[in-house]
């Protein structure tokens, strides 16, 4: 007889919120590696760039 307890052996090692977390860090990573791609096209110098890219990181990290 099992004792209740045995599905959790079946659920991941991590939690759900864990693994939105992670898939947002990754949405995240690879919008700003485009955004970087998309700038470097751009006639900006490159400190307009990196502070393009670190407003864009921080606008899109907050809560809503």
């Amino acid at each position: 007889m099992s004792d209740g307890n045995y599905n959790r052996n079946l659920l991941p090692y991590r939690n759900y919120q864990s693994g939105l977390r992670a898939g947002r860090a990754q949405t995240i990573a690879r919008a700003s590696s485009i955004l970087s791609e998309l700038l470097a096209d751009s006639p900006l110098t490159a400190e307009q760039r990196q502070d393009l890219l670190q407003t864009f990181r921080q606008r899109v990290s907050e809560e809503p």
